[in-house]
């Protein structure tokens, strides 16, 4: 009985430890210093260099046989943004750069928040009933290139991060583009769509 006790205990830090790992996002939650956990991570005076890499991505999957597909119009629970902690380097020679680089690390998260609702749109507009998953991957890849693109241009346009009132002006449009799609939620039915 001890042993299965053991076994169980195992098993439930490792589930505990493994969810830790990512965060979903939501629209209440704010990332913090302590989220980027890499082992690459740290805010030292003697480095003389700064960086950041968000550690947020879009995820998708689906798993469901021919059928099941054919009927499936609203994909928003398979498309998901995480924040992925172990993966996410912040390096900083001061608290105050860590803080500039972070407000970066928040602006980013929700910009690929806004990128997978335009994702679960443009799914949901051009899945048909008999279209097969091929359709996913271009719509995919062309918002990715895109969201890339625009995070590397607010990032440029920043200074990564330290222009504090540009930044602001960007994170205020992808919330209202957020807010545009809300029906393009992970949780959200849209509206069917009117012919």
């Amino acid at each position: 009985m001890k042993k299965y006790t053991f076994l169980l205990c195992c098993l439930y830090t490792t589930v505990f430890l493994f969810g830790q790992e990512t965060i979903e996002w939501t629209p209440d939650y704010v990332l913090q210093l302590s989220d980027y956990q890499s082992p690459e991570s740290e805010i030292d005076s003697a480095l003389t260099s700064y960086s950041i890499y968000s550690g947020s991505k879009i995820d998708f999957s689906f798993n469901m046989n021919s059928v099941s597909f054919m009927f499936t119009k609203n994909f928003n629970s398979k498309v998901k943004t995480i924040f992925q902690r172990n993966l996410a380097v912040l390096i900083a020679p001061d608290s105050i750069t860590a803080n500039q680089l972070l407000r970066f690390g928040r602006y980013d998260f929700d910009l690929v928040e806004l990128y997978a609702r335009k994702i679960r749109k443009k799914i949901y507009e051009e899945k048909g009933t008999f279209s097969d998953s091929k359709l996913f991957q271009p719509i995919f890849n062309e918002l990715q290139e895109e969201m890339n693109t625009v995070s590397a241009q607010v990032f440029k346009a920043t200074d990564f991060g330290k222009d504090a009132e540009t930044l602001q002006k960007e994170h205020e449009k992808v919330t209202l583009g957020i807010h545009a799609l809300s029906d393009f939620c992970e949780s959200c039915k849209p509206k069917k769509i009117k012919n």
